[in-house]
């Protein structure tokens, strides 16, 4: 027999635990690591007001971690029952749902006394300030103390108490990036509060890790600045502002564009009413508002807003308050879904800014001599004089393939001011189009950019008539359990318009009837289990849509113009008009950009003239 095998034992008798097992138990759920103690800690301090937070640590965060703010204190009276369990003074236990504070379970603090040594150094108001200190569930007395104001915690030797935890710890460094991501995360949620974050590991004052001073103005203006400092300013410059309002939910933030995304979900940044979280429903609301424009290896970057009466989600789900539950859990995925899809529509041709930058630094310098600098600037004859004759790309160039626009029309910088991708003036390899713009150029993949316009075109056809189903000789017969065949016959109406006809059948049975055309030979009882895992894990289902979309997207990939191709000059310009009247057309069906614009400061800074 297994001698650690938990079922096999002699029965103890039932005996009730002491306050500090019962702590560490406690302290098992809400301090995973040093972040969950920072994160706990600094929301306190948001709950009491604060408008200036400072977090120091040590040896990421397992030897020291200090949170200093200037709040409205804690009376020197109810430090004690400060440490006691399930004590707070965020609610009054009356309404679990109406929950307006970051905590309110009264865990964090006694929780921390039962693994660390912890110390609470606070001034109320006018009072005397005093301390209290806490080692390993031990509580000493209340001291005074010297504070000017707010509130002091320090915390040491984090799991010294229950050592074997240290064990599974990481490095300091990673410990201290999980501590910094909590504080970024958390003044994402308060850009009017002030962060600064210290490691004093080698002693002294440490290293300034990260600062975020107080931002004014409105929401967005002070939104926009805090995520200029956090994210950086390219999160900005190519993000587009949400807005939006559905029956009582509220979606502000920021969306960046397909073509600013990251290789791993390590951008997004989610919120309900205030608190950061990773819910699963929402993760799975952005993924679907971007699948029509990423491939599956890219990820967009987001920092979301959602709030609504507290009444109606659930913050009580778990000890980390990191997952929530929807009152409405579809009503909260179409508002992330539509409202993304409607921004990024309204965004129209454009492409994200770094898409410039990285081709300009993709570029090299040459320095191989007078000759070919001289080959360089007779070259360009050909783009500042275009009414001469264009033989400069022939005669310098004639391995390029490069196919000029002859037409005086074609050519005349009159009017380019009023085009965004500005007129056509050559075709380089059979592929590229050269557009001259007023303050620049841009360079276009015209098979990526056909690809879009005829993907968007298909779609907008079958959004106008239907997906056409095909009627399955044969019809297919599904068993399903009891909850499933009532989940997917819920959803039997919603699956029509695309072409998936669904009906009750005999016992737990249903039977599918049609399938979308455009999908030929289907595996119906495979795609009807596809459906049921989609339903029960986000509630809603897009299966079959991108089924079809992908479909749509290969078919305008096999449509699109191919690269070898010569297109004429008034070709390359209806192509460019199109772009701009068609949304998502700044990047190809897989996420990639479409075209590049380089400015004419740009141009200049590549031959050294800026």
């Amino acid at each position: 027999m297994n001698a650690f095998d938990p079922n096999i034992s002699q029965r103890q008798p039932i005996r009730q635990l002491d306050d500090a097992a019962a702590n560490r138990i406690a302290a098992g759920e809400v301090v995973e690591r040093p972040a969950s103690a920072v994160k706990e800690l600094v929301e306190n301090a948001l709950d009491a007001g604060a408008r200036r937070i400072d977090v120091t640590y040590a040896d990421g965060g397992k030897t020291l971690i200090r949170v200093s703010d200037d709040g409205h204190g804690i009376p020197a009276g109810e430090l004690p029952l400060a440490l006691a369990r399930h004590a707070t003074s965020k609610i009054d236990g009356s309404d679990l749902l109406n929950i307006r504070s970051f905590g309110f379970r009264g865990e964090a603090l006694p929780s921390l006394g039962a693994v660390g040594r912890l110390t609470i150094t606070s001034r109320y108001g006018k009072d005397e300030a005093a301390r209290i200190a806490v080692n390993g569930g031990a509580i000493g007395a209340v001291e005074p103390a010297a504070l000017t104001r707010g509130t002091v915690v320090e915390l040491r030797d984090l799991f010294h108490a229950t050592p074997a935890r240290l064990k599974f710890l990481r490095t300091d460094r990673a410990e201290a990036q999980a501590i910094s991501d909590v504080i970024k995360r958390l003044a994402m949620a308060e850009p009017s509060v002030g962060f600064t974050l210290r490691d004093v590991s080698g002693g002294g004052e440490g290293a300034l890790k990260f600062r975020a001073d107080p931002e004014n103005g409105d929401m967005f203006d002070a939104l926009a600045g805090r995520l200029r400092t956090i994210l950086g300013a390219d999160f900005i410059d190519n993000a587009l502002p949400i807005d939006a309002e559905r029956e009582g939910l509220i979606l502000t933030g920021y969306a960046a564009l397909p073509t600013y995304s990251r290789g791993a979900a390590v951008a997004q940044f989610l919120f309900v009413n205030g608190r950061p979280v990773r819910d699963k429903l929402l993760i799975g609301a952005l993924r679907g508002a971007y699948a029509d424009f990423l491939s599956r290896d890219r990820h967009p970057a987001v920092a979301l807003f959602l709030a609504c009466d507290p009444e109606r989600v659930d913050v009580n789900v778990h000890p980390a308050k990191a997952e929530v539950r929807f009152r409405e859990p579809g009503l909260a995925r179409g508002l992330i879904v539509s409202t993304l899809k409607h921004a990024l529509a309204e965004a129209g041709h454009r492409a994200s800014t770094t898409v410039s930058t990285a081709t300009l630094g993709a570029f090299r310098a040459e320095t191989r001599g007078h000759y070919q600098m001289d080959l360089a600037s007779r070259a360009t004859l050909s783009y500042r004089q275009p009414d001469r004759p264009q033989s400069g790309f022939a005669e310098f160039a004639p391995s390029a393939r490069v196919e000029p626009v002859h037409s005086a029309e074609e050519t005349s910088p009159e009017g380019v001011e009023a085009l965004p991708l500005g007129a056509a003036r050559a075709q380089l390899h059979e592929n590229y189009i050269v557009a001259q713009t007023d303050d620049g150029m841009i360079l276009v993949d015209a098979h990526a950019a056909h690809e879009r316009l005829v993907y968007e075109k298909l779609k907008r056809q079958m959004a106008e008539n239907g997906v056409a189903a095909q009627v399955l000789l044969i019809p297919e017969i599904v068993e399903l359990g009891a909850d499933d065949r009532a989940a997917i016959l819920n959803a039997a109406d919603s699956l029509a318009p695309l072409g998936l006809t669904i009906e009750p059948f005999g016992g737990n049975a249903v039977c599918v009837r049609e399938t979308p055309a455009i999908l030929g030979e289907v595996n119906a009882t495979a795609m009807i289990h596809d459906i049921l895992d989609e339903l029960s894990d986000l509630g809603q289902t897009q299966t079959v849509k991108d089924r079809i979309e992908a479909i749509l997207s290969r078919v305008a990939c096999h449509g699109s113009v191919r690269t070898g191709r010569r297109m004429s000059g008034p070709e390359m310009n209806a192509l460019l008009r199109e772009m701009e009247a068609t949304p998502h057309s700044g990047q190809c069906n897989h996420g990639r950009p479409t075209y590049v614009k380089l400015k004419m400061t740009d141009i200049e800074r590549l031959f050294g003239r800026s």
